[in-house]
């Protein structure tokens, strides 16, 4: 339906509406910019058209990111939207809001120094997460130059990492050395981290919610194996722990998890303010220890329209509004807001979980519990359903759902897996729902059999 219409007069008296003119009628460009001039909002209501294409965010089950938020944030993200992150001395109230964030995450992961510690926002978890490593790149680097050892082999372990941890690898010259899965272990182990530790090994990334699996990786026991390794040995290696998702779930739903500053050896902790964050998209936070742990030489001081400021980041420009929606979200919320939303996600999970279990066809990988909220499954071994899980992804978007399918990675890759996340804006009725629809395409393809299967190319569906 058409929002405005344009000039109802029309020109020497004629009826104009804005499907009547030049630009509805011939398309909008696509390649190049046109001559003429366009009616604002007859621009905007053809763009609208086209965005009704794109699938329903609120039905999205594959993407980590936050698709609910209340229009209190849309106004402050509209009060925002012209202010620039990056310039402290025109904005800084804003630059204040950041530092506060800052120092409740800090607290909230029990650093030893919360209220002067340092940390930043960021665009994403990616850059917080690329940021941690270059300090620990630049930590190893001053270590092995006071000991007259060369610097040019630096590694970093992690285990099936996001694509993030790849990028930081071969932007920064990092080789990473990337704990594969195997059948029956699926995340990093501390057999597996000393299998690949060494003098030259900057930091190891313990992942507080795999992509791959919505799991936990223990950091605790990554800790200790490590704590033993330099007793018996004098290599001293930290830990940056990839809290993109677990980050804000841990200290809500999974208290007793020690995970974090608690533990000496951690370093550094990114996590990612538009997953469960529950921020617009568009913010990250990445929080160093001490402030010892972050070094000097990678803040640069900026004399910039007027003021000089401290700046670390990979970007220059961001948007502040984001920033702003998240300290929201830690006043209206608190702990008990943040505890009852996240414990409700978690729970639709692991209902998701038993209800699929019962359908016969599939085994449970993750069953919603002690990780991210959701759960994944695999078809069980043996069982011929007559389709693949690439085909059910395929069906269940007919009634709109985007529900990932995708192998694991390398030593895995004949497991095909599907999986649902759940995130605030999500209920017990939507769960039933999707239910009852993933029952209906089963039924559907035991009716009409697939005469040839999607592959992965075709069917797969797998969001960070």
């Amino acid at each position: 339906m058409a929002l405005h219409t344009v000039n109802p007069g029309g020109k020497d008296g004629q009826y104009s509406d804005e499907y009547t003119q030049e630009v509805s009628l011939k398309g909008l460009p696509k390649f190049k910019m046109g001559e003429k001039s366009n009616d604002s909002a007859t621009i905007r209501d053809l763009i609208l058209d086209e965005l009704l294409l794109d699938g329903n965010a609120k039905q999205n089950l594959s993407t980590f990111c936050q698709t609910d938020v209340d229009q209190d944030l849309h106004i402050i993200m509209d009060k925002c939207i012209n202010k620039n992150m990056i310039d402290k001395d025109e904005y800084p109230q804003t630059a204040e809001i950041e530092e506060r964030c800052v120092h409740i995450l800090a607290d909230l992961w029990n650093s030893p120094q919360a209220a002067t510690t340092l940390g930043c926002s960021t665009t994403g978890s990616s850059e917080a997460a690329m940021l941690g490593g270059l300090a620990l790149k630049w930590k190893w680097r001053e270590k092995m130059k006071k000991a007259g050892k060369p610097t040019d082999k630096p590694n970093i372990v992690t285990g099936p990492v996001q694509v993030c941890w790849e990028k930081f690898a071969r932007y920064f010259d990092v080789e990473i050395r990337q704990i594969p899965m195997e059948h029956g272990r699926l995340l990093m182990t501390p057999e597996e981290v000393l299998k690949r530790v060494d003098e030259n090994t900057i930091g190891v990334v313990p992942t507080l919610g795999v992509t791959f699996t919505l799991q936990y990786e223990n950091v605790q026991e990554i800790h200790d194996c490590l704590d033993k390794l330099q007793k018996d040995t004098g290599l001293d290696i930290p830990i940056h722990v990839d809290g993109a998702s677990g980050g804000f779930l841990a200290p809500f739903i999974q208290k007793d998890l020690v995970w974090d500053f608690r533990l000496p050896r951690v370093k550094s902790i990114n996590t990612s303010g538009h997953k469960f964050g529950l921020s617009p998209i568009g913010v990250g936070w990445v929080i160093w220890r001490e402030k010892s742990d972050l070094p000097e030489d990678l803040i640069f001081n900026v004399n910039y329209l007027g003021g000089n400021m401290p700046t670390f980041a990979l970007n220059f420009s961001k948007p502040g509004g984001q920033i702003i929606a998240q300290y929201h979200n830690f006043l209206t919320h608190g702990k008990e807001g943040y505890t009852k939303i996240q414990q409700a996600c978690s729970d639709h999970g692991q209902y998701i979980a038993q209800e699929i279990k019962k359908m016969g066809l599939f085994n449970i990988l993750y069953d919603g519990k002690g990780g991210v909220p959701g759960a994944c499954w695999v078809i069980k071994d043996g069982v011929d359903p007559g389709f693949t899980l690439f085909d059910l992804t395929d069906r269940l978007r007919v009634r709109g759902w985007q529900v990932a399918s995708y192998t694991l990675p390398s030593n895995c890759e004949d497991m095909v897996v599907q999986r649902v996340l759940i995130r605030h804006g999500f209920s017990r009725d939507m769960a039933d729902l999707l239910l009852d629809d993933l029952k209906r395409a089963i039924d559907y393809f035991q009716k009409h059999p697939v005469s040839v299967p999607l592959s992965k190319e075709e069917g797969s569906s797998f969001h960070h």
